[in-house]
């Protein structure tokens, strides 16, 4: 297992409705705000117990020269509070610290809590920051002691969001006088030797010079036509050898290439197989259509109660929610509730509709479609599945890597093999009947406490995990690290490209949901998988394990195995595992 902390991307802060009844105040002094967004004004997050949402519309950048930020807070009424924070690329930037205790009381005269953000210097990057904030108090009222009773104590989580720049620190280090620390006598040197040099030796060194860079830089044009013709006689000619080249000559890229036992990646490769049209693969409508499509599985709002929030983004939300049953009001059913805030576009609303309907009429015990919907004139739509207790699977992996968590139970290896099993065996019946996902990852799943897996469709996933979308030019946010290299290149979907993705999902849980080539530009992913590099062999993962991932990474799509393959093949594993303990 691995047991280092790998925390989410972005430092930024949501916050929930704030349901205490005192008078909890969070906000940004003037300084602060003028230096994160050049405006001399308070940021209110919470005032006077009202959360103000529009503060946590964008995520806000910290420049690099900013090592820390100030948050002023206070209540009037007693509030405890409990402080946790998740971080993207823990290379780039280590734990933050707080100068106040990670538990206690909220304050009830105005201070500042300072939160530093110590980068690590060890590489240049945009660490994406959750800072979160628990909020309990007790509830005040009197009008009713059996109120206050039942209503015990409120508790609002909320997440702070932001975006640091840290530099590697060499950069840092090398001013505009190089490495040298003797720059005041550098200069005063310089400045003896030039007081002491003629003009005509100056103009002498100044042709030099010029004639130097003249000569320079036409051989580094030359260079480069040179090095561009070669590369096209070397991409004409890629797919037409027969060597492993690619695999196992030395490479100047800074991420571990794939071992040498992979598969041949660079096996001819001529065409790669057409898109498959799903059966219930439904294209954007306009809202009426949209609605129409699912007027049959549609029960009335008033039996549908919204609980806490499980899931927020920029205009998309998850609740815990209740079905109350048609015919017996008594009898209650736990669901996952999907749905948009009211910033929502006519647009956003569509899509969340039709992607929810990717699954819908298939039925396998490790698929999770929608059960109902609720699309009543003049509210919000809302899509119902059924209520898995330990949610997103993604969500959950990180949980158990945080060594603070109250984790339910430690996964062990035996258990993450079986999940993979359950998500293969999915797969599986989405192949037979002809569906391709086109977006298979830990983040499109769901778990209960019983470690039982279900495939979700994709509704609402770029809002709610932004960092892993990317748009490469063209309007459109796709899952570029979990894409195979046909689907970057000519936007070819099949069982193939699935079976891609399926080996990355493998990935995310034999690393406990870190984020696949994180180290690699978006726009780099196609040429990067071209050259033969893959993400490296996790720690702590078998040999065998890491072979099934890396067949599914072949360049060839004919030469990746099927699922029904992969289900045989990790069900062998697992059950040698099992003898073994």
């Amino acid at each position: 297992m691995v047991t280092h902390v790998h925390l989410l991307p972005a430092v930024s802060l949501l916050l929930a409705v704030l349901a205490v009844e005192s008078s909890v105040n969070i906000f940004m002094s003037e300084d602060e705000v003028k230096k994160l967004l050049g405006l001399k004004a308070q940021l209110y997050y919470v005032r006077d117990g009202v959360v103000c949402q529009n503060a946590f519309s964008f995520v806000l950048p910290v420049p690099g020269d900013m090592g820390s930020l100030h948050f002023t807070w206070h209540a009037s009424t007693p509030v405890e509070y409990r402080l946790g924070f998740q971080v993207d690329d823990p290379i780039a930037m280590d734990p933050p610290t707080v100068n106040v205790t990670w538990n206690g009381a909220v304050p009830r005269l105005p201070s500042v809590f300072r939160v530093n953000l110590p980068c690590t210097g060890r590489v240049e990057s945009e660490v994406a920051l959750l800072m979160q904030l628990n909020l309990t108090a007790t509830s005040t009222s009197t009008t009713s002691t059996a109120t206050s009773t039942a209503a015990g104590k409120n508790v609002t989580t909320l997440n702070f969001k932001r975006r640091k720049s840290c530099s590697r620190q060499a950069d840092l280090d090398e001013g505009p006088l190089g490495p040298s620390t003797d720059g005041h006598g550098g200069a005063t040197v310089a400045v003896a030797a030039a007081a002491a040099a003629t003009t005509s030796t100056r103009v002498f060194y100044i042709s030099v010079g010029v004639c130097c860079a003249v000569i320079f830089l036409v051989a580094l044009v030359l260079a480069l036509l040179h090095i561009h013709s070669m590369k096209k006689v070397e991409e004409d000619s890629l797919f037409d050898s027969e060597s492993t080249q690619g695999l196992s000559q030395p490479s100047t890229q800074t991420t571990q290439c794939l071992r040498a036992d992979t598969p041949n990646n660079a096996a001819p490769i001529t065409n790669y197989p057409s898109l498959k049209i799903e059966k219930n693969d439904l294209k954007p409508l306009n809202l009426p259509e949209a609605k129409s499509r699912v007027r049959d599985i549609a029960v009335a709002r008033e039996r549908v109660t919204l609980k806490q929030v499980l899931q927020e983004g920029t205009f998309g939300r998850i609740y815990h929610g209740v079905l109350l049953d048609e015919k017996d009001p008594k009898v209650e059913k736990e669901v996952f509730v999907k749905t948009v805030n009211e910033h929502a576009s006519e647009v956003q609303v569509v899509l969340m509709l039709t992607e929810s309907c990717k699954l819908r009429g298939l039925h396998h015990r490790n698929l999770l479609p929608i059960c109902a919907v609720c699309v009543d004139e003049g509210e919000r739509p809302l899509v119902l599945l059924p209520l898995m207790s330990w949610g997103n699977l993604k969500l959950f992996l990180r949980q158990c890597k945080l060594a603070e968590a109250n984790n339910p139970q430690s996964l062990s290896q035996q258990d993450l093999v079986n999940i993979a099993i359950q998500i293969a065996c999915g797969m599986s019946y989405l192949t037979k009947r002809e569906v391709v996902h086109r977006d298979l990852a830990a983040r499109n799943c769901v778990i209960d406490e019983g470690l039982h897996v279900k495939i979700t469709d994709t509704a609402l996933a770029r809002d709610l995990f932004p960092m892993d979308y990317h748009c490469l030019g063209d309007n459109v946010n796709r899952p570029v690290r979990w894409m195979a290299l046909e689907g970057l290149l000519h936007h070819d979907f099949s069982p193939a490209s699935d079976v891609w993705a399926f080996g990355v999902t493998l990935w995310e849980l034999m690393t406990l949901g870190q984020t696949p080539y994180a180290e690699i530009d978006p726009f780099e992913m196609a040429a990067y998988l071209k050259d033969g590099f893959r993400i490296p062999q996790p720690c702590n993962c078998p040999d065998e394990l890491f072979a099934v991932m890396a067949c599914c990474w072949a360049l060839d799509p004919e030469e990746r195995p099927k699922f029904t393959q992969l289900v045989q093949c990790l069900t062998e594993f697992h059950a040698a595992l099992t003898a073994y303990v």
